[in-house]
């Protein structure tokens, strides 16, 4: 068979390898499913991941009967950029406090696309700061520092 859409089906093969990978990640750990009304620590990543799986199939399908361009060069640069946001928002969030640590993380993320804008990026970490903060902090009253232990 002749693969007529190479990004679909290498977004298909993705999408299904890495769904069908934390289902069964879930059932080797044997985490507890539970139930829809009680829901156990392996109950939403099992069934997030069989609904990505699907969807991956599905796509990987779709390769075989709709045209499509090449795949194109890989992008390093927005992978380690936002990757690297992650890792820093991940080992500063304690330290730092939430609102500092989402700016840094907005921030550092921004580079990773073609236009970066000071301005932007700014109106963008304080709107998910404070928005993060009232959900998390003040709406379901998660113990996440706000601000950093020395600036009281």
């Amino acid at each position: 068979m002749n693969i007529r859409n190479p990004k679909d089906f290498w977004s298909g093969v993705l999408f299904a390898s890495i769904g069908f990978a934390f289902a069964i990640i879930v059932k080797v750990y044997d985490y507890p499913m539970g139930t829809a009304s009680r829901m156990g620590a392996g109950y939403f990543p099992f069934l997030l991941g069989n609904i990505l799986g699907v969807m991956g199939l599905v796509i990987l399908a779709k390769a075989w009967v709709s045209d499509g361009g090449p795949v194109s060069k890989f992008a390093w640069r927005p992978l380690i950029w936002v990757l690297s946001a992650f890792v820093i928002f991940g080992l500063t969030a304690k330290w730092l406090g939430l609102v500092i640590a989402i700016v840094l993380l907005v921030m550092i993320s921004s580079y990773g696309g073609h236009e970066f804008r000071w301005k932007e990026a700014l109106i963008s970490s304080a709107i998910l700061a404070v928005g993060s903060v009232a959900v998390f902090v003040y709406g379901l009253k998660l113990p996440f520092p706000i601000w950093p232990e020395f600036l009281g």
